[in-house]
């Protein structure tokens, strides 16, 4: 009768210890955060509100009218 070799893989396992699952997770997080962050304040650098524009706004439609 044959023996069959049994690979004991539960310490290389993600789901068996929890230890390292959790700390991996941890840090996938805590990644994921810190990119979230930076995207998101490089969309509100880039965007920014660049200063009051110089807008043309016609004589009859002032508060007090000029008419010609």
């Amino acid at each position: 009768m044959e023996q069959e070799e049994v690979l004991d893989n539960t310490h290389k396992d993600f789901a068996h210890n929890w230890v390292s699952s959790s700390r991996f997770l941890f840090y996938c997080q805590v990644v994921l955060f810190a990119a979230f962050l930076t995207g998101g304040c490089y969309g509100l650098y880039h965007h920014h509100y660049r200063g009051k524009p110089e807008v043309n706004v016609p004589d009859n439609t002032l508060y007090n009218p000029k008419y010609k």
